[in-house]
């Protein structure tokens, strides 16, 4: 995995795709993950988080619904120039949905242990064969996601709560 060093606004979006999170959360019980989709430009183009459980559609990560309706949006299924900011690490469906949208730079919170596809358990994105590269900058307020995220299973396991660093 190549990761490049984090810019002035990615912690900007970042908080922006946490409070997505938290609202997957409260609104629709889904694990907490948030995804922001940012044009070239600096323009919101499509926001989302987890439905696969409120939907009923195992595709339908923080990601792709962002990643959907910023093509919808723009009338196009390529997301040239965008960024996209999500608070856990996409796994190797979402990492192949960024490569065949073009999506030009990825920045994510917390890595996924488990299920990671973007430098942790898999690197789809650092693949050569692609014929797209993804830059990649990972880590931007990985502590409160990662914490957030372990909050929501502790919770669901009646288990006591960690702080947060924002309490």
């Amino acid at each position: 995995m190549t990761t490049e060093p984090p810019t002035r606004d990615d912690e900007k979006w970042m908080r922006h795709a946490l409070a997505l999170a938290e609202r997957a959360q409260r609104e629709f019980d889904e694990i907490p993950v948030g995804a922001v989709l940012v044009g070239a430009d600096g323009t919101l183009l499509g926001e989302g988080w987890n439905l696969n459980i409120a939907n009923h559609d195992p595709s339908a990560h923080a990601e792709i619904v962002a990643m959907r309706a910023a093509g919808a949006r723009l009338g196009n299924h390529r997301l040239v120039g965008c960024t996209l900011y999500v608070t856990l690490e996409p796994c190797a469906m979402c990492a192949m949905a960024l490569v065949h949208a073009r999506i030009a730079r990825l920045v994510y919170a917390a890595t996924d242990p488990k299920t990671g596809a973007c430098g942790s358990v898999f690197d789809l994105l650092g693949d050569v064969r692609h014929n797209h590269r993804v830059e990649v900058s990972a880590g931007v307020l990985a502590q409160e996601a990662s914490t957030r995220l372990s909050n929501y299973f502790r919770a669901k396991r009646g288990r006591p709560l960690l702080p947060l660093d924002s309490d």
